[in-house]
């Protein structure tokens, strides 16, 4: 106990052992000012200092915007772009999604790899909304009323007037249809014959989705219409309209021709599909 003692009493005396700190000038030795010092003041001191310099340097890092100049931190302005980029990926990933769905479409319609579907042969509209036919919708009194108020006072509006008409599709040329719709040969078209370069007309109003050569059936053609609707004509000699193209119902956008490894001569081979879905040109359209 007594070395013990002696040891503590040793610690406490070097701790408490004062000197004195003096700033002196060089040239002529005169003292400036000085300190009285023990270790433990020095010990203390040097903590508080390296306390204090931790607490500033982590409000610096988590407060203030000067931790973009720490090496390791990343700029409020770089987080906010990757954000923004973060966004834009995933809107332009959705815009893939749904091309790619498009593009689907349209390659089954060169293709004809499709599985064959029954159609009301009435109506286009109906025909393409017969998946929905087994959903029972049924409307709210407040959905009711507010069709009814939209309905009265758009009654007498000339600007919607006349907006719905009746939905009617023209023959893409006059001729004998040799080959019919088969959906069991996947035949999704008739194969109409008449006269050598007669022309090929839009069977209503649409756009140019496709104007190209192919191996198998020459120069195609496919116009995209309203109603979810996409006619095709195939085997042309030459095409009249480029991809992108708005077109009128009756206008010329090809002529017949004997195109493609698939053609056993000159006639149009022609199809009509509804969303998706080939559906028999003759119960829409008069040939003869």
């Amino acid at each position: 106990m007594a070395k013990k003692e002696q040891r503590a009493r040793k610690i406490k005396k070097k701790l408490l052992h004062k000197y004195r700190l003096v700033v002196l000038n060089e040239d002529t030795f005169e003292e400036r000012f000085s300190f009285k010092l023990n270790r433990l003041n020095v010990f203390v001191f040097s903590t508080i200092f390296a306390v204090f310099l931790i607490t500033i340097t982590t409000v610096i890092i988590a407060f203030t915007p000067l931790r973009e100049y720490i090496p390791g931190y990343s700029s409020t302005s770089l987080k906010k772009r990757a954000t923004d980029l973060t966004f834009k990926t995933d809107s332009l990933q959705q815009v893939i999604n749904v091309n790619e769905q498009y593009l689907a479409s349209i390659r089954k319609v060169l293709t004809g790899d499709v599985k064959t579907v029954e159609f009301n042969k009435d109506s286009i509209i109906e025909a393409a909304n017969q998946d929905f036919s087994k959903i029972k919708l049924s409307a709210s009194r407040e959905d009711s009323l507010l069709r009814e108020k939209v309905i009265q006072e758009d009654k007498y509006n000339p600007l919607v007037a006349g907006a719905e008409k009746r939905f009617a599709l023209f023959a893409p040329a006059k001729g004998s249809i040799s080959e019919g719709y088969d959906p069991k040969k996947k035949h999704f078209a008739v194969d109409i014959v008449t006269v050598k370069d007669a022309p090929v007309k839009a069977t209503a109003d649409g756009t140019v989705i496709f104007a190209s050569w192919t191996a198998e059936t020459g120069y195609v053609i496919i116009l995209e219409h309203s109603n979810n609707l996409i006619s095709v004509y195939k085997h042309n000699a030459s095409l009249n309209k480029e991809q992108g193209e708005l077109v009128k119902a009756g206008e010329v956008i090809a002529i017949v021709g004997n195109t493609g490894e698939f053609s056993t001569g000159p006639h149009l081979h022609f199809e009509l599909w509804s969303d998706g879905y080939p559906i028999n040109p003759t119960n829409f359209i008069d040939f003869d």
